[in-house]
Parts: structure tokens; sequence; C-alpha cells
């Protein structure tokens, strides 16, 4: 699982270096910066691969910075099983229709992600997901394919991104490689192989990744793979 967790974090520096090269291109174009936390509000899916990373980094936290992350978290779940009673752990949102999870990320949900310090930086940001590493930009391919058309308000204020072609990158080979990767790793920790599965944030720190009966899981799971 390391091995798979490792390829991934190298699939991720990937991103990372695409996003530094267009904060260096752009001048004052790209807003984003350290202790800048806008995007990091509300909730939004992240794959099962994220949060086996994610709580890779949270692990690696000094216990009293872990229990009030957790205080966090559990306080969130709490509030998510008030309106969704059946969201129980291993916390996946595939098995319920999309359209009825989406409920819960409404676009004016300003709850600060639990990982976030109190100096607005990312308690475990070398491990984070891919849709923050993503996110304030549009994604378009080399091909001028357009994979997601929205960006940050506070970016290219005035200016047009989906013109910029400096801001383009390879991303039909990176989300062909995340794919096979989570390919990979849910044959790994469930014995067979899903297509997609998704939780929270919050609930992705509650995970026992080690002690949870994935067997058994994905022998009950009603998702298609």
């Amino acid at each position: 699982m390391n091995t798979i967790l490792g390829e991934y974090r190298g699939l991720l520096s990937d991103v990372d270096q695409w996003f530094s090269r267009c904060i260096t291109q752009s001048g004052e174009r790209i807003r984003c910066a350290a202790g800048c936390a806008e995007c990091c509000r509300g909730l939004f899916d992240i794959t099962l691969l994220d949060a086996a990373l994610l709580k890779q980094g949270f692990d690696r936290l000094d216990g009293e910075t872990r229990e009030r992350v957790l205080v966090r978290c559990r306080e969130r779940l709490a509030g998510l099983r008030r309106l969704w009673p059946q969201f129980d752990n291993p916390y996946i949102l595939n098995d319920h229709p999309e359209e009825e999870w989406e409920l819960f990320m409404p676009e004016d949900d300003e709850t600060p992600c639990p990982l976030l310090g109190s100096d607005s930086r990312c308690l475990v940001y070398d491990y984070r997901p891919m849709t923050c590493r993503l996110h304030g930009l549009p994604l378009v391919d080399l091909t001028g394919e357009v994979h997601h058309d929205e960006w940050c308000t506070l970016n290219y204020v005035g200016d047009d991104p989906l013109a910029d072609a400096g801001i383009r990158e390879d991303f039909t080979r990176i989300f062909q490689e995340e794919v096979r990767l989570f390919r990979h790793f849910s044959r790994k920790l469930l014995g067979r192989e899903f297509r997609e599965l998704d939780t929270f944030i919050p609930t992705a720190i509650l995970i026992d990744f080690t002690r949870f009966d994935w067997h058994r899981f994905a022998a009950a799971f009603t998702a298609t793979p």
C-alpha cells in the first residue's frame, strides 16, 4: 500500500510543479499564496486514495493537534448524521445517489476545513488531496480540451485564464494515471477494483484504514465496480 501511496505522491508532485509554473509565468494574475484559505471551506468529495494519503499526514501530527482536529471532524460528522443517519464508517458516499450527497455540499457553506491551522495554513499540506492542489485555476489540457472551466475569483481578475496557453498541462495523462492508481489501490485494500469511492475530508480523518474489514465491506457494497 505504501508503494501505491508513494507513486500517487509522485503524481501529486507533478500537479504541484504545474501550479508553481503557472504562478511564475502569470505575474500578479494568480493570487494563490501561503496563508490564503479562501478555498478551504465547506465540504467536497475526495477519493479514498486521497483519504488514505491524508490520514498518513494526519498521523504525523503531534497528539494535541490531532485531538483538536478530531473534535472538529466529529462535530462535522454529527451534523451530517442529523441529515443522513445512515452515513456510517467507512463513510463512503458512492452507495447513495450522487444527487443525495451533493445536497450536503452547498456552495455557501463557509465552515473551515478541520485541517486548517490558526495561521490559515494546511496542517498536512504535503499530504493534501488532488482537488486541493488543482483548485483556483481552470484545467485545460495541452490539446485545448477544457476539463474544468471554473477558477478562483481572486485570480485573473478582469482577464480570461482559459485563453492563457501558459497554464495548460497534460491533464489527460494525469487523470488517467490517477484512475490507474486508484484501481490498483482499491484492489489492494478491498480485494477488488472499483472505479470510484469517495468521502469527505472530515470523515477521511475518522476512517481506520488498518483495522476496518475492507473485504467484508467490498462484498456488501452496492455501487458498481
